[in-house]
């Protein structure tokens, strides 16, 4: 075989884009110990999944991620016409997603989080500093999906009930939890000398401070979500989870949040998020160079 052969395929934008996707949802399953999260200790406050379905769930997204990312190139602009074409890939994306999971609900959330950012992203591959992507993303969220369907979904109902922000508003605002919040704590982690994943876990800490979590509203309501957001703070006061203190106010809430049978979903796609804007945001040529 001759040697040019061997050499791997060049990626294209759209599927760069959706390994980045499919890496951050993997990459927020995996990341332990999580407060009531499915990790890889063990499913947390959930009974119907497990890490592996996770893992296989984040794998079934990755074309309708490629295709939204492709839609944005192809279309060339923020506008209705992408917009609807990113619901009906999304719609198309869950239904692939619970096809894989047996109906069992991983990623909703997660699908219009990140596949509002890919689509931001593939827009202008050459301006992807955190703040330009999150504003592209913002730009597509306020526009109405004429064809969209009308039943509310659990969070979206949560969110009306308490007067919350639900997934749907966080983007219209160019995600203030991982922009304010979960970003900034994930950098000032690694410059402290954290680690890696004891950065991640703070940057997830750092999004429960604020977040009204409607997944926790939902199964715990208001006692849930207090729960979590001064849980999250004493985590992050005793030193984070980098330290011994910190580690056990970590366990304590876990402990807390799986008693209340509260599990922070909406936390945890926005940490997806998060490590998407993150390396998209901080390698030069990631989703432009040569793959």
């Amino acid at each position: 075989m001759h040697a040019l052969n061997l050499q791997p395929k060049r990626l294209t934008l759209a599927e760069r884009l959706a390994d980045l996707a499919v890496d951050a949802l993997i990459d927020e399953a995996d990341l332990s110990p999580k407060p009531a999260l499915v990790d890889r200790r063990g499913s947390g406050a959930h009974s119907d999944l497990h890490l592996g379905l996770m893992h296989a769930s984040a794998l079934s997204l990755w074309p309708a991620f490629k295709e939204m990312a492709d839609a944005a190139i192809e279309f060339g602009a923020v506008g209705l016409p992408l917009r609807e074409a990113l619901g009906r890939i999304g719609r198309e994306g869950e239904q692939a997603m619970l096809a894989t999971t047996n109906g069992v609900n991983t990623h909703r959330g997660a699908i219009w989080a990140l596949g509002l950012l890919v689509a931001a992203a593939a827009l202008e591959p050459e301006s992807t500093a955190a703040s330009s992507v999150t504003v592209r993303a913002a730009r597509l969220a306020l526009l109405e999906d004429r064809d969209a369907p009308r039943p509310f979904s659990h969070g979206a109902q949560v969110a009306q009930r308490y007067g919350a922000r639900g997934a749907r508003e966080e983007a219209q605002l160019g995600f203030p939890a991982v922009m304010q919040f979960g970003l900034p704590q994930l950098q000032r982690s690694r410059a402290a000398g954290s680690g890696e994943q004891n950065a991640r876990l703070d940057a997830l800490l750092a999004i429960m401070t604020t977040l009204a979590d409607t997944c926790v509203l939902y199964r715990a309501g208001e006692q849930g979500l207090q729960t979590m957001q001064l849980g999250a703070r004493a985590v992050l006061e005793a030193g984070g989870t980098a330290s011994l203190a910190g580690r056990r106010r970590l366990h304590l809430l876990d402990q807390q949040l799986i008693a209340l049978n509260a599990s922070p979903g909406g936390a945890a796609d926005l940490l997806a998020a998060c490590l998407f804007i993150d390396r998209i945001s901080s390698c030069d040529g990631v989703i432009q160079g040569a793959f």
